[in-house]
């Protein structure tokens, strides 16, 4: 029992020992890679939580540690790395590009890329490898694209080296010591779809070393070597669809290039690249591709030719019927192009022909009779040549290029748009036209053209306006780049009009264009367009406006922000679509900008604004009424009047004993007995009234002030009539204030009838206390009482 016990003890503590080993080990393993994270950062901070590295142009000199199987792009090129160790790339297994042109490699670890199973582009181009191991390449079973030229091999090795990579598309090797092909190298590559050669200085092909290969869409291959490019080419017309060749100088040996063909060709297009040409050497290369019955097209770019067009004629008619369908000529130099023979003999080689392009070549003519051979052409390009009027009649004269849809005649030397047409409505069948970037500079009102046109290119043609010289038959209408100021022409069949960089301000009427169906308005004067106009188009799919000036008014934007489905029609939307005004939103995309209610509708907020001035200007008006706010206004201004005059007039300038104040209801009683009472009282007392002894045309409120200033006394004959009525007359009420300021006994209140102090307005305020505190008059309708009444009167006006 003990032993056993002491057994598990120790079995415990051995398990406990393994078990702190392990974390111990896990955590070194954490802390080494955390280390390893750190220093990629440090490297490369591109790699920073991002599955794509860029860590190009940083003068690396080995590939930076800690790289995980998160990533999934690593750039190193443009660095100084000069040799891949095994354990660089071991982590990195979801590597699916590697970029490392450009730098110094010239070593790599056999296994260096075994973890890469999923890689599917590496570039190592523009190294200092010296060979080639198929180790490196065993296990990238997913790789696409290769990229070896440029580094310092002379050849492929003895094995080859790509055979396991079943998945290859494309792939670019050679430099300028690269020499020798082998029978093998390729063994495993069934299909490319691009297989570009640098063989500059290849001297040596074992043949068939490319015929392992079953299909190759496109080959570019520069090569020098003639014997070598025969070759070549024996093995590649049967699996090659595009071959494109550059920098050869063709051969003048009569060997054919495909002798003994045993299988369908498959060479369609044959590309020549700053070749070289002779008389001799290309008469005998028309002859020898002859045979190859698959080439449809022909290409010569920068290529020079050295001669004067005299060619073996005879020879290239005795070979038969050519199967070429299109040539392209493109910057050909011929030093001597004017002493260049008109090719005569060349008719029978010509008539399958369907596309020629002759481009930036020096073309000035074609002759007639030639132009007349061309009885399939479809399609012809004379862009950027020396075709002037006078030689278009003889290029395009009667009978000539009799199954021409398509002519290119742009950025040439014409002068006269009336002579072009005439020479181009020789042609029956043409449907395209462009002739473009020529100098016309006027435009004629009526044209001939051929019946059937129905595209017409005529921009950048310096043409001042659009007259009817434009055929109706149009479909398509391009007349960019004129300054055009208007566009008034009635097109019942047109779709599609470009009006780029022209002067116009509005949208074209949709009413002579009704079928129009895409229209481009870009770099004009454009500020807006409204939904009537937008929507006259009934058929309008696409519109390009864009880099207009727009004004951003509010029409405009209403249209825009409410329009269903705009994006769709619009090109460019909302990006390219800018306010130029107002100033406040200038630069602001216009499908962002939003304009206040005050902007949008100034005339109905004005309106608005005005309405509710004059209903506070109303309500002002009934509360001043009900209120009598007008009176108290009226009785300051009266009483600042009154402070501004001195207190009291001089003595001198008294002139009545009372100044009266009454109701107009009351004049009879005040004029018809009081009056009399008093001015023919012994002695009498003077009176001041204001019917009579007011000045005429003074101020009534100036008349009042001086008439209070000049009576010793003043008079309030009150009654119902004066309380309801005339108190509200303020031509005599304005005297209350320096009346009652200056000295209350200067008042004297008769009562006609009996009212109480309640009953005069709160406004009176100084009256209705005088009322309360200082004794009245009452005028006594008992005649006895009355004889009493004059005689406190006038005790009270001498006192």
């Amino acid at each position: 029992m003990q032993y056993t016990g002491k057994m598990s003890i120790q079995a415990d503590h051995k398990s406990r020992t393994t078990h702190t080993w392990q974390v111990l080990a896990i955590y070194m393993a954490l802390a080494a890679s955390l280390s390893e994270q750190q220093a990629l950062k440090q490297t490369c901070p591109s790699c920073d939580a991002t599955q794509l590295c860029n860590c190009s142009s940083m003068g690396l000199e080995f590939i930076p540690p800690g790289l995980t199987a998160k990533i999934t792009g690593l750039n190193l090129a443009h660095n100084r790395i000069k040799h891949i160790q095994s354990q660089d790339l071991k982590q990195a297994v979801n590597l699916r590009t590697l970029l490392l042109q450009s730098n110094k490699i010239s070593s790599i670890d056999e296994d260096s890329f075994q973890s890469l199973e999923k890689l599917e582009l590496l570039d190592l181009s523009n190294n200092s490898l010296a060979h080639l191991s198929p180790v490196w390449f065993g296990h990238l079973f997913s790789l696409q694209h290769l990229h070896l030229q440029g580094n310092s091999y002379r050849d492929l090795g003895q094995s080859p080296p790509f055979s396991r990579l079943r998945n290859l598309s494309s792939l670019h090797l050679g430099n300028p010591q690269f020499s020798v092909i082998r029978q093998g190298n390729f063994e495993g590559i069934e299909f490319l779809h691009k297989l570009w050669i640098d063989g500059s200085n290849l001297s040596q092909y074992e043949q068939g070393s490319l015929k392992s290969i079953k299909q190759i869409n496109h080959m570019i291959i520069n090569i020098r070597s003639i014997t070598t490019f025969s070759e070549i080419v024996r093995d590649l017309v049967y699996s090659v669809t595009w071959l494109e060749v550059a920098e050869i100088e063709l051969p003048v040996e009569k060997k054919s290039l495909v002798q003994n063909s045993r299988r369908p060709f498959r060479l369609q297009k044959l590309t020549f690249k700053e070749a070289l040409f002779t008389d001799q050497t290309i008469s005998r290369t028309i002859v020898s591709l002859k045979k190859i019955t698959s080439l449809k097209e022909l290409q010569a770019i920068n290529c020079v030719l050295e001669g004067k067009g005299n060619w073996n004629t005879a020879e290239i008619a005795r070979s038969g019927q050519s199967f070429v369908e299109t040539i392209t000529i493109i910057k050909a130099v011929i030093q001597n192009f004017h002493l260049f023979f008109d090719l005569k003999g060349m008719e029978s080689q010509i008539n399958k022909l369907k596309r020629l392009t002759i481009t930036s070549s020096y073309v000035f003519m074609v002759p007639c009779e030639l132009a007349r051979n061309f009885s399939s052409l479809l399609y012809l390009d004379f862009h950027e040549n020396l075709l002037a009027n006078n030689r278009l009649n003889e290029t395009i004269c009667e009978g000539s290029w009799p199954s021409l849809q398509t002519l290119n005649l742009s950025q040439n030397s014409l002068k006269s748009l009336e002579l072009t047409a005439v020479y181009i409505s020789r042609l029956p069948k043409l449907i395209n036209l462009d002739i473009s970037q020529n100098t016309f500079l006027e435009i004629p009102g009526e044209c001939t053209w051929p019946e059937h046109l129905k595209y017409l290119n005529l921009s950048s043609t310096h043409i001042p306006k659009v007259t009817r010289c434009i055929p109706q038959s149009l479909e398509v209408l391009d007349v960019s780049g004129n300054n055009l100021k208007e566009f008034g022409l009635q097109l019942l069949s047109l779709k599609e009009l470009y009006l780029t960089r022209n002067q116009l301000k509005t949208l074209p009427g949709a009413a002579p264009i009704p079928n129009l169906v895409s229209l481009s308005i870009r770099r004009n004067k454009l500020n807006s367009f409204s939904k009537e106009e937008f929507e006259s188009f009934r058929r309008m799919e696409l519109l390009d406006a864009r880099d207009n000036n727009f004004i951003c008014s509010c029409e405009f934007l209403s249209f825009v922000h409410h329009k269903a489905g705009l994006a769709q029609v619009l090109v460019g939307w909302p990006d390219r679509y800018v306010c130029d005004s107002p100033l406040a939103v200038r630069g602001a995309q216009v499908g962002a900008v939003r304009l206040s209610l005050m902007e949008c509708h100034r005339s109905l907020v004005v309106s608005l604004i005005c309405v509710l001035v004059f209903l506070v200007v109303l309500l002002l008006v009934a509360v001043s009424y009900k209120y009598h706010v007008v009176w108290y206004l009226r009785m300051t201004w009266a009483w600042l009047q009154a402070k501004r005059k001195p207190k009291r007039a001089p003595p001198k300038d008294v002139c009545y004993d009372a100044f009266v104040s009454y109701s107009e209801n009351d004049s009879e009683w005040v004029e018809n007995t009081m009056v009399r009472e008093l001015e023919q009282a012994c002695p009498p007392f003077r009176l001041c009234l204001h019917k009579r002894d007011f000045v005429p045309g003074k101020w009534i409120v100036d008349n009042i002030i001086d008439s209070i200033e000049k009576s010793r006394k003043t008079l309030f004959v009150l009654s119902e009539h004066f309380v309801r009525s005339e108190w509200c007359k303020y031509e005599l009420d304005f005297s209350h204030f320096r009346l009652f300021d200056e000295n209350n006994d200067a008042a004297i209140l008769i009562l006609l009838e009996p009212i109480q102090s309640k009953a005069i307005p709160k406004r009176f305020c100084k009256l209705r206390k005088i009322m309360n505190t200082k004794t009245y008059l009452e005028w006594p309708l008992d005649e006895e009482q009355q004889q009493v009444f004059w005689y406190n009167l006038k005790i009270s006006l001498r006192s």
